[in-house]
């Protein structure tokens, strides 16, 4: 189960939530095809997140009409189903006991329902480490937009991928991933599997060690048969606790390849493992 805390200081109702998400309906998924979206901002004149939102969604974002909104906004229109939120939360699990907290880009449909857990949730993603600096995730922000667009239209034609494990849903794209090359940050990778050879020792594709200007430039270019590792866990003090999320994603079609997480551990460190190569070299 997971719990919401949005971040507009302006929300002064109901602002931690707890409950699970709320899968769209097939009339609620039609509802969210014909809706505006509104990309709602933080209550912060300084907000990093503002600036790369309004960049990543004017360059990427094509699905539907859209339109930027401050948080006050958003606690009016988001009863309202001709609309639908590009909304920013910060999100923690009950199963996890370290209560580490992770921001996640949520595609939410408008609903008169009382709570933010109670509307329909079209799509959420994990971004990144909740205080971690935010241009981590700035460079990979459109392709993730880009990936929550198709995962709508994917509900549009199958309704039965609102399941509670639908990142998961796209581990079926694993054996697509032979042919393709793979850009990894050296820091994503765990001490075990920190080079080329340790890599192809357990997964013999082709794996490159990667800059972040390496990967922003082969996703805006959109890169022909290449995939990036999107990775999102604790840092500082708290790097070895919690969740650690690690997925594929395609940088000419926004697809998921692969998708796990996993608890952090003395044996399971934060970052990329040898159980994920071995995972992605399985004969399918």
């Amino acid at each position: 189960m997971k719990r919401y805390l949005l971040l507009f200081q302006s929300l002064t109702l109901s602002l931690l939530l707890s409950a699970q998400a709320t899968m769209p309906t097939k009339e609620e998924i039609k509802q969210f095809m014909a809706s505006r979206t509104c990309v709602v901002l933080e209550d912060d004149t300084f907000s990093a997140y503002n600036q790369y939102v309004k960049d990543a969604v004017g360059k990427f974002w094509k699905l539907t009409p859209y339109e930027i909104i401050d948080g006050r906004e958003f606690n009016v229109r988001r009863l309202n189903p001709a609309y639908s939120f590009i909304v920013l939360t910060e999100t923690n699990f009950e199963s996890d006991k370290t209560n580490s907290v992770f921001n996640f880009i949520n595609l939410l449909q408008g609903k008169d329902v009382e709570t933010l857990a109670q509307m329909p949730e079209i799509c959420a993603v994990p971004l990144s480490y909740a205080g971690e600096d935010d241009f981590v995730y700035s460079y990979k922000l459109g392709a993730l937009l880009e990936f929550m667009q198709k995962h709508a239209l994917l509900l549009q034609e199958d309704p039965l991928r609102t399941g509670r494990d639908y990142l998961k849903y796209y581990n079926e794209n694993i054996p697509d991933i032979t042919n393709k090359t793979i850009l990894v940050r050296q820091e994503d990778l765990v001490p075990s599997i920190g080079t080329i050879e340790r890599i192809k020792a357990l997964c013999p594709y082709r794996f490159v060690i990667a800059s972040e200007d390496e990967i922003m430039n082969a996703i805006f270019s959109k890169a022909a048969d290449t995939v990036f590792l999107h990775k999102v866990g604790p840092v500082g003090e708290r790097r070895g606790e919690g969740y650690c999320f690690k997925m594929f994603l395609g940088t000419d079609d926004a697809k998921i390849y692969y998708y796990d997480l996993h608890s952090i551990s003395k044996s399971n460190p934060n970052g990329l493992l040898p159980s994920d190569l071995k995972r992605l070299a399985r004969k399918w």
